[in-house]
């Protein structure tokens, strides 16, 4: 048996999708730059696609750039508010996805800007009152922030931290990458400046995402070469790319109701029966508050496999993840769980589900976790 509850890592593409980025695998291959016929049947397709995008987040057309994914996108919002807005001072935490982390430090390091830490408490959400006290300065400054928390699952309050933006006139760059098509976002009501997207999180495919920017600021491309994407972001477009992740999009926000139920209601079956099988369980960042419905960080007893868990996990037939995939890597233990001061000797499992999961899927990792902590399984 096969359990994938790695899905804040990538999901799996909707058959849908699939069928949808044949057609332009197969059929309609033009290149959107060509004046001929078969390229402006491509580029009709990615205008169209354009528009539908603009309108599930309630943008403008112009405002989205397709790019390569969430870090490209990342990167894109930060370098360009320093290197167009005159941005001196970046404001982000401790708990954000390296796509922002590392460039904000290496901007940091070069002197560039002055990069602060928005303090966060114990269960992992940024404290506004210390947000506010950064935000009083004369300095042009940027706030980027994970609207939810790749690892823990913790969201943030958008909009009020898009309030003490507007107060203190700074810009916002909220990375979206967990939350867009898995919760409704408005642009306008919501006053962001960039936002950040990437198509694999939501059943569409990898190598392709968008970055919001809106009509208010103007900032210049970090890639320079064609025309393409409105002179924003040079190099031929990702045709079939884009097409997956506009019907994913269109996918998600049609059936987002239903879906929110179902995975929410997984989740919270395994909060019970982790609780009801495991003793001595925690749950990481605010599990059960405000807090993403797609994962769960579950800081397991300690045991002398502690360091082979994920792997015993795997040849059991489940796919989970000990952070953040983008860190998998790497030896050094994750980031996010260390500014929560977790206990090092427990192991930290991050389960994350669709809507491909099932109970059945649930009941059965619980009992390998059983097995591999050799609690008695009853059958």
């Amino acid at each position: 048996m096969a359990i994938y509850l790695d899905n804040a890592a990538t999901t799996a593409l909707d058959e849908e999708v699939i069928q949808e980025m044949l057609k332009y695998m197969r059929e309609d291959y033009g290149n959107p730059s060509s004046t001929h016929s078969f390229g402006r049947k491509t580029r009709a397709a990615i205008d169209l696609g354009r528009r539908k995008v603009a309108n599930h987040i309630n943008a403008e057309p112009g405002e989205i750039i397709f790019t390569s994914g969430g870090t490209e996108a990342d990167n894109m919002a930060i370098l360009c508010s320093v290197d167009d807005l005159g941005v001196k001072h970046i404001i982000t935490s401790s708990i954000e996805h390296h796509a922002v982390l590392y460039p904000i430090e290496k901007l940091a390091e070069n002197g560039k800007i002055r990069m602060s830490l928005v303090d966060v408490d114990e269960k992992g959400h940024i404290k506004l009152d210390h947000l506010e006290e950064l935000l009083q300065t004369k300095e042009k400054t940027l706030v980027s922030l994970l609207h939810a928390n790749n690892e823990i699952g913790n969201i943030i309050p958008l909009k009020k931290v898009s309030e003490l933006c507007y107060n203190y006139g700074a810009f916002l760059h909220a990375d979206t990458v967990q939350t867009i098509a898995h919760y409704p976002i408005d642009v306008k009501e919501l006053g962001i400046h960039f936002m950040t997207c990437a198509a694999h999180k939501f059943h569409g495919p990898k190598g392709v995402g968008f970055l919001y920017i809106s009509n208010q600021v103007k900032v210049n491309p970090i890639m320079r070469g064609g025309g393409q994407e409105r002179n924003m972001r040079a190099g031929t477009e990702n045709v079939y790319g884009i097409m997956g992740l506009v019907k994913a999009l269109d996918l998600a926000y049609t059936h987002l109701d239903e879906q929110v139920a179902y995975i929410k209601d997984l989740k919270f079956y395994m909060i019970k029966r982790l609780r009801e099988e495991m003793p001595d369980v925690q749950f990481n960042g605010d599990a059960e508050g405000d807090s993403l419905y797609t994962v769960l960080n579950v800081a397991l007893p300690e045991t002398d496999k502690t360091e082979m868990l994920l792997f015993n996990l795997d040849i059991e037939g489940i796919a989970t993840s000990g952070g953040s995939a983008c860190s998998s890597g790497s030896n050094i233990g994750s980031h996010v769980i260390a500014a929560l001061n977790v206990a090092k000797n427990r192991p930290v499992v991050r389960f994350s589900f669709s809507k491909f999961n099932t109970k059945e899927e649930i009941d059965f990792t619980i009992s390998k976790l059983k097995m591999i902590y050799e609690l008695p399984v009853v059958n």
